[in-house]
């Protein structure tokens, strides 16, 4: 199972859990100014809506951005950190760090 992570908007957190073996995707989305206190939540709920825990996880895709500063570290660093303790694939590099891209702000 393929889970798919997206922190890059403001007021806005997507968690997808994708089966390779039919294509199948399950979504949540959760509308809230604060991801970073939903996001392990709506991973846990997922797993469990789908009978599933952890170790099921074949694979992390996050989206890197460009996005909001502070919503795009917190999916990058959740998506680095289930990579790093499953040993499984974050963006397709198992064993890389995925650096997070961000929008421009309006003092660059």
């Amino acid at each position: 199972m393929k889970l798919k992570i997206d922190t890059t908007k403001r007021e806005e957190v997507k968690v997808e859990l994708e089966d390779p073996r039919n294509g199948k995707t399950q979504r949540l989305i959760q509308k809230q100014k604060l991801g970073s206190q939903v996001l392990l939540p709506m991973i846990v709920k997922i797993l469990k809506k789908n009978e599933l825990n952890l170790k099921d996880l074949t694979a992390v895709e996050v989206n890197c951005g460009p996005g909001s500063f502070t919503g795009t570290r917190v999916g990058v660093s959740v998506a680095n950190a289930l990579g790093f303790a499953l040993d499984i694939p974050v963006n397709g590099k198992k064993g890389k760090i995925v650096v997070p891209v961000y929008e421009k702000s309006k003092f660059d």
